[in-house]
């Protein structure tokens, strides 16, 4: 019989904390003015050949008791030092996606949480039109992994595929947890959502020959590296997408959920991480790899719009955000 690990199970709560995370009322107050708000959540960034443009899918909540291996007044003074905003929620943290041009292709990584869960998520959709995007000219998703706030995206509220001329990329061992009804029938009560949404994600690509369960070794699209990041979830993938003249962009996925603790201190762990040893592991290794290689990274859960470089500090790494400099051939 197929049994969880009491790791596996943390998911239940984790899918309830992004729920009730997302369920605590839109980022600008109802009461405020409409022209308070922000404008559409995407940012452009050139890395040699690519065009890059980060997608702003919102805000969650994630209590600071989550973050494991720190003491309570260490983890409170960096996140104090670095302004990061805090609620009785929790902290708040971004969901981020990107869309990569490079020629005539058009690369989404990660699509976001669509109507997954509350009102401060689900803007992918139309920071991508608000780009100037079409969802029909995206020809290759790469999912970095299989939680919802990642692959709610993919469809619409019909069910029907919300990029329908993309193959989906997912790697394998993702794939068998969050896709197979047995291994569902045997998850607590509470977790068997999660699988319902991620196999109404890549249903309408599935059915049309367009999902891709990859494994090491495997042939992937030109241009594009998979980098084995597991511990988060067991497939968790990140991305290196070429950019010609030596420069790369590093996605990232869930290597890092709490920017001001840890790049400090990587071997602070998350509650909800499925193997929190080997999580620590890819995150030690990720950190060293984009710092050591210079590359432009891109984070799921770094302060919009979440890329930037990776410096060695001290005993740990620092973070430097992105400088805004215009795309060539862009209006100043």
């Amino acid at each position: 019989m197929f049994m969880l690990s009491r790791n596996a199970r943390r998911l239940v709560v984790h899918a309830a904390l992004l729920a009730c995370a997302a369920a605590g009322g839109p980022v600008v107050s109802a009461a405020e003015p409409a022209a308070f708000e922000q404008v559409p959540g995407y940012y452009r960034q050139a890395i040699g050949e690519l065009r890059v443009t980060a997608l702003f899918d919102g805000v969650a909540f994630l209590p600071r008791a989550h973050m494991k291996d720190i003491a309570a007044k260490r983890a409170a003074g960096l996140l104090a030092w670095s302004y990061v905003p805090e609620q009785a929620a929790g902290i708040q943290t971004a969901v981020n996606a990107y869309l990569v041009r490079r020629g005539d292709s058009r690369i989404l990584v990660d699509a976001g949480t669509a109507d997954c869960f509350g009102p401060t998520l689900g803007r992918i959709g139309a920071n991508l039109r608000s780009a100037g995007e079409r969802p029909e000219d995206v020809d290759t998703v790469l999912l970095t992994h299989a939680h919802p706030d990642h692959l709610c995206g993919l469809v619409k509220p019909d069910g029907s595929a919300m990029y329908p001329n993309a193959t989906v990329w997912l790697a394998a061992e993702d794939a068998r947890y969050w896709l197979d009804p047995q291994v569902q029938a045997q998850a607590p009560q509470g977790l068997r959502p999660m699988f319902d949404m991620a196999r109404r994600a890549v249903a309408p690509y599935e059915a049309a020959g367009r999902l891709k369960r990859f494994a090491a070794g495997d042939a992937l699209p030109s241009g594009v590296r998979a980098l084995d990041t597991g511990g988060h979830t067991p497939g968790h993938t990140s991305w290196v997408i070429e950019g010609g003249d030596g420069q790369q962009l590093l996605v990232w996925g869930d290597v890092v959920h709490f920017h001001a603790v840890q790049f400090v201190q990587p071997e602070v762990s998350y509650e909800y991480d499925t193997d929190r040893r080997r999580a620590v592991a890819s995150r030690r290794a990720m950190l060293a790899l984009a710092e050591r290689s210079g590359a432009w990274v891109a984070g799921a859960h770094l302060p919009f719009p979440g890329m930037g470089h990776v410096r060695k500090e001290g005993g740990g790494y620092r973070w430097i955000p992105a400088e805004y400099s215009p795309v060539p051939g862009e209006a100043k």
